[in-house]
């Protein structure tokens, strides 16, 4: 396999598949799923026009997507943009073709990364974000996936760990991503609740009410994040946070605590303080204690930190930071918030910064370069004259 040519050839691909009409975004995907399948099939049948084969392979897996895309779209056109509290008055095949993807022939992970690309309608680039891995690694995962399911049948659906990992990763893509899926992630939850008597699918149905109650504070008029501690809680939704806490409530009296309960306790926490001032910090800190046992999940262990800075101050957060891996997705973030509350602006300012070169969006990033902004114009002005 040539990997250089590959390498030589990919903008060429790219470049066509955006003069026939793709997105960016969609072609950049389409390329990386044709280059997967010419490693794959190359070193056994090498092509006589290898560009020629690259721009038609990738071509037609950008017209599945997009045929995907424009089902997936139809789905979400049928739900309110607010999810109703309350039973699910009727249900589709949606559902089943989750369970269906998450088949006993595919390791979990594998199961997940091909659900939301198959179903989710989320990118290779969405699901490797998620995961924390390269969009190549990824996209080697989804086609092995692909190709160990191409021959079996799906007569066999998964099982319900699988199904909750992959609409706890369709809802945060909804929730803080690039596409609007967190409705129908509820939906689902609310189906799949309805279905089977689980404590865990509570926890997640939970988890996503409380955190989709706060849906209209997080983003100021003009786009900007609003942090929680800034957000107006006065506008969050005070029906779906009753119901979360009723279904919480309800699962944690089970006594068969999951990491979903557990982060809805987390959610409850938050949303139970009338002001940012009044969170239970030591009891959110326990519980992030339990989701350490439970997930020994590197992102717990740093939102972990943050709350034992809010609960034992700064540097008691920077204690914890330092024992996780700074390459870690908003490591960064975390050290300038910290460093700033403990009166250090010269360095949280540097931190913002070097953060917001890593941000994992737009927002995220316009949102860290204001933060960057703010404390070096403070530091500017000087002492007194603010």
């Amino acid at each position: 396999m040539d990997e250089a040519l590959l390498r030589s050839l990919t903008p060429n691909v790219l470049a066509v598949l955006v003069r026939r009409g793709a997105d960016f975004a969609a072609a950049e995907d389409a390329v990386q799923d044709a280059l997967v399948e010419a490693v794959r099939v190359w070193p056994a049948d090498p092509p006589r026009d290898p560009k020629g084969w690259l721009v038609t392979v990738a071509w037609r897996k950008f017209l599945d997507q997009a045929r995907a895309d424009t089902a997936r779209r139809r789905r979400e056109e049928r739900v309110d943009e607010e999810p109703a509290a309350g039973p699910t008055p009727g249900v589709d095949d949606t559902l089943q073709l989750y369970f269906l993807c998450a088949h006993p022939s595919l390791t979990p992970s594998s199961a997940v990364a091909l659900t939301l690309r198959a179903v989710g309608g989320l990118t290779t680039r969405q699901i490797a974000q998620a995961y924390l891995v390269p969009e190549a690694t990824m996209a080697q995962r989804i086609s092995r996936a692909k190709r160990t399911v191409s021959g079996v049948r799906f007569d066999r659906p998964g099982d319900v760990a699988t199904v909750l990992r992959v609409l706890y990763l369709v809802f945060n893509e909804g929730y803080s991503g690039d596409i609007d899926l967190a409705a129908e992630a509820i939906r689902l939850t609310r189906q799949l609740a309805a279905a089977i008597d689980h404590p865990e699918v509570a926890g997640l149905l939970a988890l996503m009410l409380l955190h989709h109650a706060r849906r209209a504070t997080r983003t100021a008029p003009d786009g900007g994040l609003v942090p929680l501690a800034e957000q107006d809680r006065s506008r969050w939704d005070t029906e779906a946070i009753a119901e979360g806490v009723k279904i919480l409530q309800a699962a944690l009296a089970r006594d068969l605590l999951g990491e979903f309960q557990a982060q809805a306790a987390i959610a409850a926490l938050h949303a139970d303080a009338l002001t940012a001032e009044e969170t239970d910090w030591v009891q959110i800190v326990e519980w992030y204690d339990e989701l350490v046992r439970l997930t020994d999940s590197p992102v717990v262990r740093l939102n972990r930190a943050v709350a034992v800075g809010e609960a034992d101050g700064p540097r008691a957060g920077l204690v914890a930071l330092a024992a996780l891996d700074d390459s870690l997705p908003r490591h960064t973030a975390v050290a300038a918030y910290l460093h700033e509350r403990d009166g250090d602006p010269a360095t949280a300012a540097r931190l913002y910064a070097e953060a917001a070169h890593k941000a994992p969006n737009l927002a995220e990033r316009d949102h860290l370069t204001r933060q960057a902004a703010r404390l070096n114009a403070s530091s500017a002005r000087g002492p007194g004259r603010r």
